[in-house]
This record gives C-alpha cells, sequence and structure tokens, in this order.
C-alpha cells in the first residue's frame, strides 16, 4: 500500500524547515553557490539519497528508481543579493524558524522548493523500487544571473535529458504551466565627441540615445498578447554613456533592453522591431552570457530563451492537476509565472513537457523580508512525491 505523504510531509514538517533554514543560512549569490551545493549534498545523504552527484558546472544532481522514462524536479539554489538592509525586518541570513514561517533570503525564490524537494527525496528514497519513473532531483546554479543557462548545460554537455520536468519556483500552490520567453539586447549608439563649451561641434549620443529610450516606451505599448501567457513587454532598465572627460560631448553610450517575449515572438521579430526605431547611429545585437561558475566552467549562451506553455489536456499537466489536487485537497488554479524560470531552456529551448509547482508567493521575489509558509513547504514535499504515480495513470 502506498504511503499517504500528505501526512509524511506533515511528519517531517520540522525536517523540512530545518532544511531550509540551514541553506538560507549560506550566502549563494550567482558564480558563489558552492558551500549550499555542498550543504545540500551532505542533508541528501544523511537521508538515504545514496545517488548524488556535483556536476563540471556545480549543480548537484541527485537520482533515483530505474524507471524507462526519467521525470526531473528543479531549484535554482541561487539569489539576489539583499538589497538596502534598512529595508529588512531580520537579518536576510537568519533563517529564523517561527511556528509558521521561514524567514530570509531565499526562502521563497526559490531555496524553499529545495527543501521541499529534500524531504520528497528522502520520502521517495524509502520506497525506491517501487518507484514508476526515474526520479532525477536537480539543485541549478546561476539562474538569478542567466535562467535556463544550468539546463542547457546538463542537456548539451552532461547528457541529462528528461521525458517530463517540473519547476519548484513559488506558485502559491497553484499549478503552472508556461510562461513568456526572455531576451536581453544591448544597443550601442556612436557619437562624436566635443568640448563641452561648444556641444554644437558633436554629435552628443546620450541624447540620441534619450530619443530611442522615448521610442522603445511606445514600442511596448504595441507588442503583441498571448490569451494564455499574455502580452509582451519591453523595458530599457540601463543607459551608460561614454566621454573624453565630464567636460566633452559623450561619443558613446550603450542601452541594455529587458524584452519579455509572448507566445509567437521570436528573437528575429523582436530584433527587427528595435533595428527599425534606430537612427544610423546605432545598432542592436543579443549579448553573449559568457560567466565561469564556482568550478571554473562556462557555457557561453546567447541571451534569448523562448516562451513556453504545456497544454491543459498534456499528460503531464493532468497528471501534475491529480496529484495537487490530492495534496490541497481541492482543484488546484491553473495559471502561468509572470516572472522567467529555468523553464526557457527545459520547455522553451529543448521542447521538453514541463509543470511548475512550488512553495511560496512569487510577489515576495527579491523582496525584503521574504518568508515562506511552512505549510506550503510541506504541502510542496508531499506534491513532489505524489506525482509520478498520478503520471503513470496518464499515460
Amino acid at each position: 500500500m502506498r504511503k499517504n505523504y500528505v501526512a509524511e510531509a506533515s511528519r517531517l514538517a520540522d525536517f523540512t524547515a530545518e532544511t531550509l533554514s540551514r541553506i538560507v543560512k549560506i550566502k549563494s549569490l550567482s558564480c558563489g553557490e558552492e558551500h549550499v551545493i555542498r550543504e545540500l549534498k551532505d542533508i541528501l545523504e544523511a537521508s538515504g539519497v545514496c545517488n548524488c552527484k556535483i556536476d563540471g558546472l556545480g549543480n548537484l544532481v541527485a537520482c533515483m528508481g530505474h524507471g524507462p522514462r526519467i521525470i526531473a524536479i528543479d531549484a535554482h539554489i541561487d539569489t539576489v543579493d539583499t538589497g538596502n538592509l534598512c529595508q529588512w525586518n531580520w537579518d536576510p541570513f537568519s533563517g529564523e524558524i517561527t511556528d509558521s514561517q521561514v524567514r530570509g533570503r531565499g526562502t521563497t525564490d526559490q531555496k524553499g522548493g529545495a527543501a521541499s524537494m529534500v524531504t520528497a527525496a528522502r520520502m521517495l528514497a524509502e520506497v525506491e523500487d517501487e518507484l514508476p519513473f526515474k526520479m532525477v532531483f536537480t539543485f541549478t546554479v546561476m539562474e538569478e544571473d542567466c535562467d535556463g543557462l544550468c539546463w542547457d548545460y546538463m542537456i548539451e554537455k552532461e547528457g541529462l535529458i528528461p521525458d517530463f520536468a517540473v519547476i519548484t519556483e513559488p506558485t502559491n500552490l497553484a499549478l503552472y504551466r508556461g510562461h513568456r520567453g526572455r531576451m536581453e539586447m544591448e544597443i550601442l549608439i556612436k557619437g562624436i565627441s566635443a568640448h563641452g563649451s561648444a556641444p554644437e561641434r558633436g554629435v552628443n549620443a546620450a541624447y540620441i540615445a534619450s530619443k530611442i529610450a522615448l521610442d522603445i516606451e511606445k514600442l511596448n505599448e504595441r507588442l503583441a498578447t498571448d490569451n494564455f501567457l499574455g502580452k509582451g513587454t519591453v523595458a530599457v532598465t540601463q543607459i551608460r554613456s561614454e566621454s573624453p572627460s565630464l567636460c566633452a560631448v559623450p561619443d558613446i553610450c550603450r542601452m541594455h533592453l529587458d524584452r519579455r517575449i509572448t507566445w509567437g515572438e521570436t528573437k528575429k521579430s523582436a530584433l527587427s522591431e528595435v533595428s527599425e526605431l534606430l537612427p544610423k547611429e546605432a545598432s542592436v545585437e543579443v549579448p553573449l552570457y559568457n560567466k565561469k561558475s564556482y568550478t571554473g566552467v562556462s557555457h557561453p549562451i546567447l541571451a534569448y530563451f523562448p516562451s513556453w506553455k504545456t497544454p491543459i489536456d498534456h499528460p503531464l499537466t493532468k497528471g501534475g492537476i491529480s496529484a495537487a489536487s490530492v495534496v490541497l485537497g481541492h482543484l488546484p488554479i491553473v495559471d502561468k509565472w509572470v516572472f522567467s524560470t529555468n523553464g526557457v531552456s527545459i520547455a522553451g529551448r529543448h521542447g521538453i513537457p514541463t509543470i511548475g509547482f512550488g512553495p511560496g508567493n512569487e510577489t515576495a521575489a527579491h523582496a525584503p523580508n521574504e518568508t515562506t509558509s511552512r505549510e506550503h513547504l510541506n504541502i510542496a514535499a508531499a506534491f513532489y512525491a505524489e506525482l509520478p504515480f498520478h503520471l503513470t495513470k496518464e499515460l
């Protein structure tokens, strides 16, 4: 008789909260995740999960079961920084546990999902021989810097190609089945320098940039919309100029754009829309992300990640709804993320069916006074353990 994973996760509630507290206490910005990866590996192995390894990029991969198909359950374990500490009511790295919450940076985005995964892995390790799938729990790096890069590396360099994937980013215990894609663009504006006392002798790159920025604002208003994923967006997120001195007209200006891509939009179409706005002094390109991980390995990748959505009637979505109904006691809300996740590579680049279910509310992501509900942690852990048995019925 299969275990009641809701009851089992409740029994392990303190273990889940303590796991989250331990990893919140370890600061782990992108490219600096080594200590939290090793802490998680120790916790997993002490919990009976024997097949754990750290790959070349620094991702932690824990495997169990021997089914013919693979389910990957993923959490990135890097976080953004704290921002202004004056906005926090507690130490961001305290990992404080209360009766109802765990507090600190990353509790929602997204070490909470990682802690629930550890508990699910502990529960499933006890029935490993009965698993209908090979389960792969991935604790991934560098997502905040370049979401999707870690999974692009695992698929292309490590040969880890799951049949199905679950993202454990915060969903407020709703079932998510997609989100818009993401793209970065860099605009380069070239002017001609002149002495600041006679600006008419030069071509001010900053003035050209300001006009382009206003055109980008107008472009945002007319971008395409998808009934499920929502509207595409574009925003100027950084402008920086260069000049020979503060007494000289700037001859170079660089502008960074954040582009969110809805269904049907592509890299080509997005670049074309911006190119049409640019004067002869300006050009646009998609930048290459090429930073080294904490292991010293890099995986260069263009900063373009397509949108994705898994159909409502797909077996994975249906299995997810069934599992969520058991752990919640009612049908889940089925929706999408507003922000981007590692799904941009798993589903967007590589076409692997993907859903999301995670503890915490995404409105707390990147915000001060970040917390996650202990009840959410327990329900999410039960969901990850339940899912393989429900998915089997849908295939």
